[in-house]
């Protein structure tokens, strides 16, 4: 990955400032899951979040995100992303 997994919500914002590829895309997900997680937030509410109907995104895409945020979850180490070590980068 060319992007390092945001730790902050301000690396998050940081992100929109990047072209969009998957690279960033990935680092994206893996901040919000990171970050959610850190916060003592669980996978079904992330989930039910990316799921809500929204005008961003149509079901199809928002059931992607879904599937890919419950893969991020099971793979991110949240260890990493809130003591600030540098082997997830």
């Amino acid at each position: 990955m060319h992007y390092p997994i945001p730790r902050t919500l301000e690396e998050m914002t940081a992100l929109s400032q990047q072209p969009v590829n998957g690279d960033l895309v990935a680092s994206a997900i893996a901040g919000v899951t990171a970050i959610c997680r850190a916060q003592g937030h669980s996978l079904a509410q992330v989930q039910e979040w990316v799921l809500a109907e929204d005008d961003l995104l149509d079901q199809k895409t928002r059931q992607w995100l879904s599937e890919a945020v419950a893969v991020a979850w099971s793979t991110v180490d949240v260890a990493a992303v809130t003591t600030g070590r540098e082997g997830d980068r």
